[in-house]
């Protein structure tokens, strides 16, 4: 085996680990609202880092969920004083944990979060 695809090899499972790290966070987000911004730092501080690899389609997923949330739920907020800001918070939030269990499962299985892309 030559060094070129052990490194490879090497940078694809710390570029999965990192990925399943995020979902993580995401996902303790719900107990501990930090730690969205813990992932969403990883997620820019690495991007580089996965650029190329599998693992791109799992971190531009994880970057697309985390700001279509803050967005979401910047516009819902407000509207608590009008009641209905808390049914958008719990579409919200169902919405979250489904991308953040349908990435983290696609990550299990190999598989990229976009069609367009093969690994």
């Amino acid at each position: 085996m030559n060094q070129g695809n052990l490194i490879n090899s090497d940078q694809d499972s710390s570029a999965k680990t990192l990925s399943m790290v995020v979902y993580g966070l995401q996902i303790a987000s719900f107990i501990s609202g930090f730690t969205i911004f813990i992932a969403i730092i990883i997620n820019y501080i690495k991007m580089d880092d996965v650029r190329g690899t599998p693992y791109e389609s799992h971190f531009k997923w994880q970057i697309r969920t985390f700001w279509y949330t803050f967005i979401g739920l910047a516009i819902s907020i407000p509207l608590c004083f009008v009641l209905i800001g808390y049914f958008f918070i719990v579409l919200i939030s169902i919405w979250f944990l489904y991308r953040v269990i349908k990435g983290f499962l696609n990550l299990i299985d190999g598989k990229s979060m976009y069609r367009d892309e093969v690994f």
